[in-house]
């Protein structure tokens, strides 16, 4: 079986940081007889290409120093950052619609499958009709939050995305439940990622008693994160952990500047973008892993929180809050603890009784391990995936 992924950003070499889920799962795919080639606009005049094997095909939709609405960011934060980059968004869609129809053409496809739909779901109907190969659509909910916040008028050609797909998929069901509130009625398959580390790392001992305990957050600084609530919680707590915050964004000069008036100097370290190895290593040796995410000023939140699934792979207990999808993957009390999205002092009782209760913090860590195994691993996820275009497939 073949497969056409439609994406809007992919690798443009072995060693770009980007859509590393995407790249496991075609890897975990292929290992299954499913072969993957991927189609994606081109950025600053780059052709088609093989990245790690996998064959990317690029199409070209601006002057070469124009082609940059994808890749280093999301194509909506590009916009709304310079809005004049809008204009380069009907030559974005012919010029992708027209490449996959020409690739769906040639026969050696069995399968369309669109990842975030507005707009790449318009690409996959060109193709669809070009060709007549099923379509899968998949959505992950932050388009849904700028299609609603600032382009409602797209919500028609959504539905028409919806209706002329064979079948839809969300990352959590908190997606689902957006996207049913805009195509009412769509039938929805929820398939997530899968736990980003390639096998369960051996469990490392606990730490010394008496020894400080370590937080960590690890993410993207941006409001949604909730690492402004962490702080503040932070400051309620005596005899605080130490946190680390890994990762960069444009709120780290604001959270850098709150964390030295909130009197947290001593109490937390801001690292910024480090190595995968590091990362790991940090990820082995923290006692607790926090996401406080929160709705942000623009509507959005987590649409599943996969850096979770991450920590709970190393054994970790996980505090976040209960918001969007986050809620498909931390159960209060059994494999971590959920608190109110906002609610800083939430928040700080439940680092503290996951500081004060070792036992309870490890067992929740063991359980969330079990549960990602189950439920997120690479294996669950691509087999569901072949599933569902083995399928669509019998269904043409």
């Amino acid at each position: 079986m073949k497969v056409l992924y439609l994406v809007t950003a992919y690798p443009r070499h072995p060693t770009d940081v980007i859509t590393p889920w995407m790249v496991e799962t075609i890897r975990r795919l292929g290992q299954r007889g499913v072969e993957v080639e991927v189609l994606a606009p081109a950025y600053r005049g780059l052709a088609t290409q093989t990245v790690e094997g996998v064959r990317v095909h690029r199409f070209r939709y601006a002057p070469r120093p124009w082609e940059t609405l994808t890749h280093d960011q999301t194509a909506p934060d590009r916009i709304r950052e310079r809005p004049w980059f809008l204009g380069l968004v009907p030559g974005y869609v012919a010029a992708g619609s027209a490449a996959a129809a020409r690739l769906a053409r040639t026969g050696e496809f069995d399968v369309l499958h669109a990842f975030w739909p507005i707009p790449q779901g318009v690409l996959g109907l060109a193709a669809k009709r070009a060709s007549g190969l099923p379509l899968v659509s998949t959505f992950f909910g932050v388009e849904l939050t700028w299609m609603e916040s600032q382009f409602p008028f797209l919500a028609p050609m959504l539905r028409r995305i919806v209706r002329g797909s064979d079948a839809v998929t969300a990352i959590s069901t908190y997606t689902a439940e957006r996207l049913r509130r805009v195509a009412p009625g769509v039938r929805t398959e929820v398939i997530p990622f899968g736990a980003a580390v390639d096998a369960a790392p051996a469990l490392p001992p606990p730490r010394p008693a008496g020894a400080r305990p370590e937080l960590l957050f690890i993410g993207r600084l941006v409001e949604r994160k909730g690492v402004h609530l962490l702080l503040a919680a932070l400051a309620l707590l005596h005899g605080r952990p130490l946190l680390r915050v890994v990762g960069d964004g444009p709120e780290r000069d604001r959270l850098e500047e709150l964390s030295t008036r909130l009197g947290l100097a001593d109490d937390v370290v801001f690292h910024g973008f480090i190595s995968a190895e590091e990362k790991a290593e940090r990820l082995a040796g923290c006692d607790a892993f926090v996401l406080p995410a929160v709705i942000d000023a623009k509507g959005d939140t987590e649409g599943l929180g996969v850096v979770l699934l991450e920590a709970m792979t190393y054994g970790k207990p996980v505090i976040a809050s209960a918001a969007g999808g986050i809620v498909d993957i931390v159960r209060d009390g059994q494999n971590g603890f959920l608190v109110p999205p906002g609610d800083a002092g939430a928040l700080a009782g439940a680092i503290r009784a996951c500081a004060e209760n070792p036992e309870l913090a490890r067992a929740l860590g063991s359980q969330g391990r079990v549960d990602v195994e189950k439920g997120f691993s690479w294996s669950v996820i691509a087999e569901r995936l072949k599933t569902l275009y083995e399928s669509v497939s019998l269904q043409r």
